[in-house]
């Protein structure tokens, strides 16, 4: 995409264009007067322990027990996660 001239409104914005409205952005000001803007992906405070590399590990081992125990139906579910999170830990 080539470089386009914008003018900063009264209001201190900057038009990009419809096809970028409602995304988030991360704008770095790089020196003054400089900025980079990059579009950016929030993750929820509460769901940010999802994307630890330790919970991932655990997610997706989980996942893959469950993919090869589809008919493993558990009518106790607290002994099904003890079981699980001791497969996990071996």
């Amino acid at each position: 995409m080539p470089a386009a001239l914008k003018t900063i409104g009264n209001s201190g914005q900057i038009a990009l264009g419809k096809r970028h409205a409602g995304k988030p952005v991360l704008v770095d000001e790089l020196e003054p007067g400089v900025w980079m803007i990059k579009v950016a992906q929030v993750i929820p405070e509460n769901e940010r322990w999802l994307h630890q590399p330790e919970a991932r590990r655990r997610f997706d081992a989980a996942v893959r027990w469950a993919e090869e125990h589809p008919d493993a139906a558990s009518t106790d579910p607290d002994r099904e996660l003890d079981e699980l999170a001791r497969r996990i830990e071996e």
